[in-house]
C-alpha cells in the first residue's frame, strides 16, 4: 500500500459480511483525528531527529469534494533519500461503487474517512524501506478500521525481520492475541506481486474492514493461510473501543519496530554493487504500487491528489532485463527467502539458511 490521498480505499475482491453494527461513540471522529494526527507528528519528529540533516516539508491541501490533509516530505536526508508521511481527513456525499459493493447498506449515506500513511526510502541499501498505514471510515451506520505496516529489505538480516515482526506481534497481542496470527499472513497475501511470484518484502501486518462482525479475515483469497487462520480462530468479539486501541497500539509500535533496525544498519559500508541491487529491487516496489495497490489505482482513477498518491515511489529506481542473482550470494538469499512468506518468529531453520550468507547479526 502506498502513501496516498485516499488510504482507506483498500477494497477486498470478495464481499464482506454486513453485520449489524454497533454505533461508534459520539466523539469517534475527533478521537480518530487526534490519534492519527498525533501519529504523524510523533513519527516525523523522531525520524527528523534520527536523520539529523533532512527536514520534513509540510504542504496542506484541500479536496474540492470535502476535507483535505497535510503531506510531509523529506528529501535528500542523511539517512532517508526520500520519505513521506501523509495525513488526510475527507468526506463526501456519494460512495464509489467499489465501497458500495462491499457495504451496500451504506448507500445514500454521507461518508467520512481519515488516515495516516507513510513510506520511507533510505539511502543505505542495508536499511530497509518501510511502509505504514492506519485508517478509519464511517458512512452512516457503517464503520470500520484498517491498517498495517510492512518491511522491505534489500539486503537480508534475519534479526531485522524478527525484530519487526516481534514488535508488531506484541502490539497486536496487547489488545488480542487472535489478531497477529491472521493479520501476518494477510499481509503476505496483500503485498504479493502475482506476476513475479514474490512478496514485496518480509511483510508485517495488514487488516481491513474490521468492525463488530467478528470474522477477522476479509481479504481476497478465501483458501489462503490468512483465511484458514481466521477460520481456526473463529469469531472475535471486538467493538469500536477495542479496534481503536488496536490502531493506537500498532501505530505507536512503528518507531520501536523500525528505528533500531535503521540505527543498527546505518554505518554498514556499501558500494556500487549494493546500490545497483537496491535500485533494481526498488523496481518491485514501484511495480506493486502502480499495478496492484488498490489505493493507488483508486486515487488515480478518481482524480485524487497526484503528488500525495505517488509520494510513496522512490526517487531513483532501475530495471534490468533478465537479471539473475549470483548463486549463493546475499542477493540470491533475498529473493529465495526474504520475498517468500516465512514464519519469522518460530522457524528455526531460517537461522541455518541465513548464517552462511552473513545475514545473521
Amino acid at each position: 500500500m502506498s502513501v496516498r490521498a485516499h488510504p482507506w480505499m483498500t477494497t477486498p475482491a470478495v464481499p464482506c459480511e454486513s453485520p449489524l453494527l454497533s454505533s461508534p461513540p459520539a466523539d469517534s471522529r475527533s478521537r480518530a483525528r487526534a490519534l492519527l494526527m498525533g501519529l504523524q507528528d510523533s513519527i516525523c519528529t523522531a525520524l527528523a531527529a534520527f536523520d539529523g540533516e533532512g527536514k520534513f516539508q509540510e504542504e496542506s491541501w484541500e479536496r474540492p469534494e470535502g476535507g483535505g490533509g497535510r503531506s510531509r516530505v523529506m528529501k535528500a536526508g542523511r539517512i532517508f533519500e526520500q520519505g513521506g508521511v501523509n495525513f488526510s481527513e475527507v468526506e463526501g456525499e456519494r460512495l464509489p461503487p467499489s465501497i458500495l459493493s462491499q457495504r451496500p447498506e451504506a448507500e445514500g449515506q454521507r461518508w467520512f474517512a481519515i488516515g495516516t500513511s507513510m513510506v520511507l526510502h533510505p539511502r543505505n541499501p542495508y536499511i530497509p524501506t518501510v511502509h505504514l498505514n492506519y485508517r478509519y471510515f464511517e458512512a452512516g451506520p457503517v464503520w470500520w478500521f484498517g491498517g498495517g505496516a510492512d518491511l522491505t529489505p534489500y539486503y537480508p538480516f534475519l534479526e531485522d525481520a524478527q525484530h519487526f515482526h516481534r514488535s508488531l506481534k506484541e502490539a497486536c497481542d496487547s489488545v488480542d492475541p487472535a489478531y497477529y496470527p491472521v493479520f501476518k499472513p494477510w499481509c503476505d497475501d496483500y503485498f504479493f506481486l502475482k506476476h513475479r511470484g514474490e512478496t514485496r518484502g518480509v511483510g508485517g501486518i495488514f487488516y481491513d474492514y474490521q468492525d463488530p462482525g467478528g470474522v477477522l479475515y476479509k481479504g481476497s483469497d478465501p483458501t489462503g493461510p490468512a483465511a484458514a487462520a481466521s477460520a481456526a480462530t473463529g469469531a472475535v468479539e471486538h467493538d469500536w473501543e477495542k479496534l481503536f486501541r488496536l490502531a493506537g497500539a500498532c501505530g505507536n509500535a512503528f518507531l520501536p519496530s523500525y528505528l533500531p533496525i535503521a540505527e543498527r544498519r546505518q554505518a554498514t559500508p556499501w558500494g556500487e554493487r549494493e546500490r545497483d541491487f537496491q535500485l533494481y529491487r526498488r523496481g518491485r516496489y514501484v511495480e506493486f504500487n502502480l499495478v496492484f495497490d488498490r489505493g493507488t489505482i483508486f486515487g488515480l482513477q478518481t482524480n485524487g491528489r497526484t503528488e500525495s498518491i505517488l509520494m510513496s515511489l522512490p526517487p531513483l529506481v532501475r530495471w534490468e532485463y533478465g537479471y539473475q542473482s549470483e548463486p549463493g550470494s546475499r542477493e540470491a538469499l533475498l529473493t529465495e527467502v526474504f520475498t517468500r512468506p516465512q514464519n519469522w518468529l518460530e522457524d528455526g531453520s531460517l537461522l541455518e539458511r541465513c548464517a552462511p550468507h552473513q545475514a545473521v547479526g
